[in-house]
Parts: C-alpha cells; structure tokens; sequence
C-alpha cells in the first residue's frame, strides 16, 4: 500500500521560549533562548514526509506574516496546499514555553485555521490508497468542527482515516467527537484522552472498549504512553505493548506528532502495525533528542537508529540513558 497523507487540520506558528522553569504567577523570566518556527500539523506533515511519504495540506492558512510564514515552510519540506488562503484573516499562532526538565507548556491564539467550510475544502479530493488525517485541534473550533465531520463521513469507505483527539478533546462536543470516532481507521492518542473517551480502566479495557463501542470500524487503536512506549490494539484482538526508548532529552515539543506521523508513513509502505508503532517509537525518541516540534527524524535516521540498539532501553549511542519523559503523551 502506498498514497499521499492528506492532512486536515491546523498549522501555526510557534513562538518558542526556553525557560529554565515556569514562572510563579505575578513574576517574570527571561528566556534563554527564542525561536519562530513553524508548528501544530505542520509536526506531523513534516514526520510523515521525512519517513518518504508525500505530504498535502487541506487545512486553511492565513493571508498575513504568519500565513506566509507557513506557507514558506510547508514548500520547504516538499508539501503542497490545497486550499486557497484566508483573505481574511491571519494564521494562527501558539506561545510555547521549553522548561529545564524538556517538557512544555502552550499558549494558543487561533486563526484562519479555526475557519473550514466544505466550500473551502472543495479543492480537497482524495484518491485511491490516501490516508487522511484529522486532530482534535480542528474539531475543537466552533468554526471549523461541523463541517469537517460532514467531510469526513463523507469519506469513501476504502479511504484510510486517522484521528488524534489531542489534548483538547474535552473542548469538542460529544455528537461531533462520537461522528469522527464512527469514521476512524486508526486512532493514536495518550492515556488521558482514551479515559475521556471510553472511561477508565487498565489500557487493555479501555482499548477493548474504544474499538468495541466507539470506533466501530477501526484497525486498530494505538494508546501513547511516554517512557514505556506504546500500547496497540487491533480489530482482530491482536495486542502487544512496544516499548519506547531510553534517550536524553531536550526538547519534547511535537514529540507525539512525530509519532504519528512516522507511525501513519510505516503503515503506507506496508509495515505490520507492531513493527510500525516500533518504527514510530524511535523517530519521538529522535525528536526528543534535537530542539524544536519539527524535529522529526528521516527514515534513514530511524532505521540507523534501530540498527545500532541492543534493545528496547538502550541509547541511541549503544549507553544506557535517562529514560524518556512522557514525550509520546501529546
């Protein structure tokens, strides 16, 4: 199986501080250092299209800095858009603060991407062998959220579809998030966000339950559990927990995007889920590794990097490291 990855959802600029640790209320800090950079699905397109897979956008960027700051970036991986620009409006931008111990805290401010409608998505025709792929940031948008869950019922049935509800899912109403969950193929999402789904209970159940009662038509649903990896459960009862990988890290923005869309690039080109989920596994621990969301690792890289492990715990320079924050629950 091969086919583009047609994403549908939101690219933001990302302003990005590191901080040594966040400020009490009422103080300041001064950052020791300060990036641009280009973020939200922007991560994930980058991952998928780093691990050889080709990469569209069907989202909206904005007419502004931050729009052609985007739409820059986006040319520069190889990733077309499909959609015509806002000319309205401005793309949206999110304040991301890098502390000491590499994990983060955001600050969003939405824009042209928090506006869909199917008139707008009407340049966005799949074909035969495409995935598309859809987050919880676009449905948690009362301008966007109705119409892209009529687009995607609308789907064709033999169109793969993948969704990460993303920590915002409680922000999504519960008819539109149960519309999308009807249609998935594949679900990727932490621990937190398969509680809020199915309700709580070992990872075994709650798994069980998303694919028994909320995704119908799934493959298969991959729960994202940081240091210890992932846990995947097919439609055929299949289970089996891959554990992650030791690294040091620096950095833990886009971390669970680069999983996805690493995971989403192995399936592609035909990988089993266990050995794709594995191969996702090491492009976060990559990430993690170098500074910045869209740090996604190349297919090269990751394979190099599986190459050269003694095991699931070992360092990507044959030591033993600190083991990886919770990197994989985003």
């Amino acid at each position: 199986m091969s086919g583009r990855l047609v994403h549908i959802g939101s690219a933001v600029v990302d302003y990005v501080y590191r901080i040594d640790a966040l400020p009490k209320p009422g103080t300041e800090k001064t950052a020791s250092s300060f990036a641009r950079v280009a973020g939200g699905g922007f991560n994930m397109m980058v991952a998928a299209s780093r691990t050889g897979m080709k990469v569209v956008f069907g989202g909206q960027l904005g007419t502004g800095p931050n729009g052609d700051f985007l739409r820059d970036a986006l040319a520069a991986e190889g990733i077309t858009t499909l959609t015509q620009a806002s000319t309205i409006m401005d793309s949206g931008n999110c304040v991301a603060m890098i502390s000491g111990d590499a994990e983060r805290t955001f600050v969003s401010w939405p824009g042209a991407e928090s506006v869909l409608s199917l008139d707008m998505m009407a340049p966005v025709r799949v074909a035969p062998d495409d995935w598309v792929f859809a987050s919880g940031y676009t449905l948690s948008y009362p301008g966007s959220r109705d119409a892209l869950a009529d687009w995607i019922e609308a789907l064709p049935a033999n169109i793969a579809f993948v969704f990460d509800p993303t920590p915002v899912i409680a922000d999504i109403p519960r008819a539109v998030l149960d519309r999308v969950l009807a249609r998935t193929t594949w679900l990727s999402c932490n621990r937190t966000e398969a509680v809020e789904i199915a309700g709580p209970g070992d990872v075994e159940a709650i798994a069980a339950r998303l694919l028994s009662s909320h995704c119908p038509k799934a493959e298969g649903i991959i729960v994202r559990a940081g240091a210890k990896g992932c846990f995947v459960r097919l439609a055929d009862g299949g289970t089996q927990t891959i554990p992650g990988f030791e690294v040091t890290a620096i950095d833990t923005n886009g971390a669970g995007d680069t999983h996805i869309g690493a995971f989403v690039s192995a399936l592609s080109r035909g990988l089993r889920a266990f050995e794709a989920a594995r191969y996702a596994n090491a492009a976060a621990a990559l990430s993690v590794t170098r500074l910045g969301g869209s740090s996604a690792p190349t297919d090269a890289e990751i394979k190099t990097f599986l190459g050269h492990i003694a095991g699931p715990s070992t360092g990507a320079d044959g030591r033993t490291g600190r083991p990886m924050p919770d990197c994989l629950n985003t």
